[in-house]
């Protein structure tokens, strides 16, 4: 039986976005199922209504609960018996604010795709339509589901450590390395401001390495000076961007995001320095941590090891030796927001052990990217966060 099975059976989720063609809905609706702790019954996988039915129909949606329309899907849904209690947003940047709060108002949990919006008019919209609702917000930063980034976690906060000093993040790509295919719709909606927001690669892959820093590190942020930059002729927004951090308490930090690193393929890297130890951890290697004391050897932390604590098994799923990746992280955060939306469902208070990233941290990340815009228009001037 799956950890997070109860007697309540599955919980009842909807989808928008994610039709055919669409890379990152086929990945939600694999971590959603991955410990059966959710069921998909009902979607508007697209707004075009040959698409959505044909969508519907090839991932075995019933006919009557296929939608064209999000906000029908939301009216309809929310007066049904057995309607759904959750919904997955996997639409590109500009709707999250529209649709999130479509079912927000109608009180069915959201699993939005980060980042949160693509502008910070449109976040501060979509935290009063949260605020005002009585329903659970999970936004889907997977990276901080690998059992090992919750382990590199424990010890930063553990103190083994020590005091931390820098923090050294990284993600890099080479997918828009050049002017892709007008039939490349995942890149044609990255790269379109209208679509996307102010960020480009900052806000694609920037706030997961941001995210990823924060989430280890524990450190508060003070200021950024950012140098941001469009190197394919006529892209409209970011492709690649270098960012000095200062955190409070004296710590420093770097991140460089790209996606025109020639060769790189996703190259998430997080190091973080103390004054008794440093860590290192790869997504492109996930199930190993190095962990150096200061004039020691380096120690590699494997998944699922009995050096790993509590933070990490639990999270881990089969035995050490075998690989676990990407759709088991991008699963871990899935089974979290289960976990908080039962609580919800009975009014118990969530096991502090629980963790998922929140509506703070969406806001978060937009502020983080409209800081990098604006510093980066400034010729990098330090910019408060």
């Amino acid at each position: 039986m799956s950890r997070f099975a109860d007697r309540q059976g599955p919980i009842r989720l909807g989808m928008v976005g994610g039709g055919q063609g669409a890379l990152i809905g086929g990945v939600h609706r694999i971590a959603a199922r991955l410990d059966g702790a959710f069921d998909l019954v009902a979607g508007a996988l697209s707004s075009t209504a040959d698409k959505a039915k044909a969508s519907g129909l090839e991932i075995g949606l019933s006919e009557d609960r296929i939608y064209h329309d999000f906000t029908e899907m939301a009216e309809r849904e929310s007066r049904r018996a057995d309607g759904i209690e959750a919904v997955a947003i996997v639409t590109p940047n500009h709707l999250h604010l529209p649709v999130a709060r479509a079912f927000l108002e109608r009180g069915i949990h959201v699993i939005c795709d980060k980042p949160l919006t693509g502008t910070m008019a449109d976040a501060t919209a979509l935290k009063a339509a949260a605020d005002a609702a009585d329903a659970v917000f999970i936004l889907t930063h997977n990276y901080t589901g690998y059992p090992l980034v919750r382990e590199a976690k424990a010890r930063v906060d553990s103190g083994a450590l020590g005091e931390i000093r820098l923090v050294q993040v990284e993600y890099a790509q080479d997918w828009l390395a050049e002017d892709p295919s007008p039939d490349n719709k995942q890149a044609a909606w990255r790269t379109d401001p209208a679509l996307s927001g102010i960020g480009g690669a900052i806000g694609d892959i920037g706030t997961h390495a941001w995210n990823i820093a924060r989430f280890v590190s524990g450190l508060q942020p003070e200021a950024l000076s950012a140098d941001l930059q469009s190197f394919v002729s006529g892209r409209r927004l970011d492709d690649n961007a270098h960012v000095l951090l200062r955190f409070a308490g004296g710590a420093r930090g770097m991140l460089w995001c790209s996606q025109v690193a020639a060769g790189a393929e996703n190259g998430l890297r997080l190091r973080v320095y103390g004054t008794k130890a440093g860590l290192d951890w790869q997504q492109e290697n996930p199930n190993v941590l190095k962990v150096t004391p200061l004039g020691g050897p380096t120690t590699l932390i494997t998944r699922a090891s009995k050096s790993t604590g509590e933070a990490a098994q639990r999270l881990s799923r089969i035995p050490p030796g075998h690989p676990e990746g990407f759709f088991e992280a991008f699963a871990n955060i899935y089974g979290e927001a289960a976990l908080a939306i039962r609580a919800h469902r009975t009014g118990d208070a969530l096991p502090p052990h629980v963790t998922f990233p929140t509506l703070a941290d969406g806001m978060e990340g937009v502020a983080f990217i409209a800081a990098c815009v604006a510093s980066s228009t400034a010729n990098g001037q330090w910019t408060a966060l």
